[in-house]
């Protein structure tokens, strides 16, 4: 049978109040007190029932992370991290896929109230302004097009595309191509400017054809961009995608042309997810500190729930991992 907090407070010879104390983490018990209920704690193997206190604070243990794929790495990674996060301020997670669709996303929000979670964590990609009328305390993840007044976690999009293709045209690219273009996608607008920024700074035009769309971020989509860019007449030297999957499938559609990564062809991704380091050849990729990311994310969402207090947003760091695809070994 589970041991209660009587079974304890027996075997340390204190009251059950004391026990409770030192369970809770309260500083106001004698230390010699405090070591007996810890060893009585240890000799019972005691839990405590989480539930029955989130009910006592009026919690229900839960956040929602809500996300837009786990299929593609990137939110898979960063959903596991997000869960360890948690687990430290003894939240649960619960996972909301929308497919990044304004009506998914919509769904998901209207979905979460106080009496199913303590808090969202939020990385929406369609939802409008006037969406935000949240139920609970909430972050979002990532930029995005909308500004509304609520605390983000991420990292600087422009920038990171800028040092992307800094590092192609520093090999001596100049036909730079970007794949990823999106109508609604806050994040893919945020790479194109930092792709056209670099590209102004190195003196290189923008070229409206070496722009490609993606619907969806996938390798399929990536495949199918690059295609279309080797079949014009002058095709690029490198190329820019928005994500590691899209790069991914640039990398399979060159080589079916026999098109040489990167002799003929540089590439680099975005989020540096685990396949990268495996493909081959191996990708160079933006890496978002995705770590810092869920821990921040927590950390935030917990000061909210807590405190009435507003809380800043958090710029995390990135870097850039140079592997073959960029720089042949």
């Amino acid at each position: 049978m589970l041991a209660t907090l009587k079974d304890v407070a027996r075997l340390a010879g204190v009251s059950v109040k004391t026990v409770s104390n030192v369970v809770n983490g309260y500083s106001f018990v004698k230390p010699d007190n405090r070591r007996r209920v810890e060893e009585a704690l240890e000799a019972t193997g005691y839990r405590p029932n989480l539930g029955a206190r989130n009910l006592r604070r009026g919690r229900t243990g839960f956040i929602a992370l809500v996300l837009p794929e786990l299929s593609i790495p990137y939110f898979a990674e960063l959903a596991g991290l997000v869960i360890a996060a948690a687990q430290e301020h003894e939240w649960n997670v619960l996972i909301e896929q929308t497919f990044g669709t304004l009506s998914g996303e919509r769904s998901a929000l209207a979905a979460l109230g106080p009496h199913l979670v303590d808090a969202a964590i939020l990385s929406p990609e369609a939802l409008q302004v006037d969406d935000f009328q949240l139920a609970v305390p909430s972050v979002l993840l990532g930029e995005h097009a909308v500004d509304v007044p609520i605390a983000r976690v991420g990292i600087d999009n422009v920038a990171a595309a800028q040092a992307a293709v800094r590092h192609l045209v520093s090999l001596g690219h100049r036909r730079i191509a970007a794949i990823g273009a999106h109508p609604h996608r806050g994040t893919a607008a945020l790479r194109l400017e930092g792709y056209r920024r670099a590209l102004a700074e190195a003196g290189l035009p923008f070229v409206d054809e070496l722009v490609v769309p993606a619907l969806n971020y996938h390798r399929a989509d990536g495949a199918a961009a690059m295609k279309s860019l080797l079949d014009l007449r002058t095709p690029p030297d490198a190329v820019f995608c928005f994500n590691d999957l899209l790069a991914i499938g640039a990398m399979r559609a060159a080589a079916e042309r026999f098109v040489r990564v990167p002799a003929d062809l540089a590439v680099v991704g975005f989020d540096n997810n685990e396949e990268s380091v495996y493909s081959s050849p191996s990708l160079t990729s933006i890496a978002p500190d995705k770590a810092a990311i869920a821990r921040a994310a927590v950390d935030l969402l917990h000061r909210r729930v807590e405190s009435t207090e507003p809380v800043e947003s958090v710029e995390t760091p990135f870097s850039l991992q140079v592997r073959e695809s960029t720089v042949a070994r």
